[in-house]
């Protein structure tokens, strides 16, 4: 079936090049690539399926894995005073946008044979890019984990204090109380790790039914001509980007 798939859009994509592609016969190839998309979705496409469930799942460990690191972090930040906390503020908001390119060089060298995590085996593999995402995703949870508690902290530390609760406990409590920011930070830190490409392409390196995920999938297929299957991955990863959306937006307004 992605076989066919190919060759149509094949098809599309010479009828296109050969004609020199005017605006009618671009705007043609153009409906083309998003018909046999939206035909590789509806029939459920094993390739589609199988790239797109790889994906959920190497963004869903990585934000597993930095929601596990993220969270005592940003209670530490956020609800106690330590020598160098400002500083360590100051890290986490400043990595928050690092090009997933420069960290992606960074964890290659790292997870490569002659790297020091070289013996680990992630290179190549799909825990590799989820450990990867995680450290991409990691600031951005801690600096709004930790907003969202201070944001509650003020109003319940005296509170909870009065009914004799211990520092543990009081923590808990703003958890509690900021459970809406907190699901923020975690849903905005899945949908940033699932979408991005950097990372992605170069500590998995985009190898068939081992690595491919959506984005490095999209990109090869693109570079490949073969638009029906590099526009149904598109569509599926908007639909999941803009439904994170939504709830974040949701989230928030609540």
């Amino acid at each position: 079936m992605a076989q066919s798939a190919h060759l149509s859009t094949d098809t599309t994509r010479e009828t296109c090049t050969d004609k020199h592609g005017g605006h009618v016969l671009s705007w043609q190839f153009i409906f083309e690539g998003i018909s046999e998309a939206l035909r590789l979705i509806v029939t459920l496409d094993a390739e589609v399926m199988e790239i797109t469930v790889r994906s959920l799942q190497t963004s869903g460990y990585a934000t597993l894995l930095a929601t596990l690191l993220g969270l005592p972090l940003a209670v530490l930040i956020a609800l106690y005073n330590f020598p160098g906390r400002r500083f360590t503020r100051l890290v986490f908001n400043s990595l928050v946008g690092v090009p997933t390119v420069t960290l992606g060089l960074l964890l290659y060298t790292l997870f490569s044979r002659s790297g020091p995590l070289g013996d680990l085996g992630l290179l190549y593999s799909v825990e590799g890019i989820a450990v990867g995402q995680a450290v991409l995703v990691l600031p951005l949870m801690v600096t709004f984990i930790a907003s969202a508690l201070e944001s509650k902290e003020r109003k319940i530390r005296d509170l909870v204090k009065t009914l004799g609760a211990s520092d543990f406990e009081i923590a808990l409590a703003v958890i509690r109380e900021a459970y809406a920011g907190v699901s923020l930070a975690i849903l905005s830190g899945f949908n940033r790790a699932f979408a991005e490409l950097g990372i992605a392409t170069m500590i998995g390196a985009n190898i068939k039914d081992v690595t491919r995920v959506l984005t490095t999938a999209i990109a090869l297929e693109k570079d490949q001509g073969m638009f029906g299957l590099s526009f149904a991955l598109s569509i599926i990863l908007l639909v999941v980007v803009f439904s994170l959306n939504y709830l974040v937006s949701y989230l928030r307004d609540d």
